[in-house]
């Protein structure tokens, strides 16, 4: 967390991020992922851009992020450190209501 942009920081509320062994079945088909595929990271929640002027006295939203699969793309801590950084970034993403597209494009898929 100390590495990213503190002003990206200063705009995210309400937020838990873990750190999970794997992602469950349930996780798997939220992200549409078949039965091989690895899943790096996963947010939980409504977009900001989804939230309309009721939205209030909710749980945090979850960014949950998947130790096993990090591990299985990686080489060393470094990389895990570096990937571990880039999964976030991108589910923060989604946390701010970017799409999957969308983040690909900016180099963040």
């Amino acid at each position: 967390m100390a590495s990213l942009p503190p002003d990206l920081l200063k705009s995210v509320h309400n937020v838990d991020i873990v750190i999970e062994r794997r992602p469950t079945a349930r996780d798997r088909k939220q992200a549409k992922l078949g039965p091989g595929g690895l899943l790096l990271g996963l947010y939980h929640g409504i977009p900001l851009t989804k939230r309309g002027e009721y939205y209030n006295l909710v749980a945090p939203d979850k960014i949950s992020i998947y130790q096993e699969h990090i591990e299985d793309v990686c080489r060393d801590d470094d990389e895990i450190r570096e990937q571990v950084r880039k999964t976030v970034l991108h589910e923060l993403g989604h946390y701010f209501g970017i799409d999957d597209d969308r983040l690909h494009q900016l180099g963040m898929g």
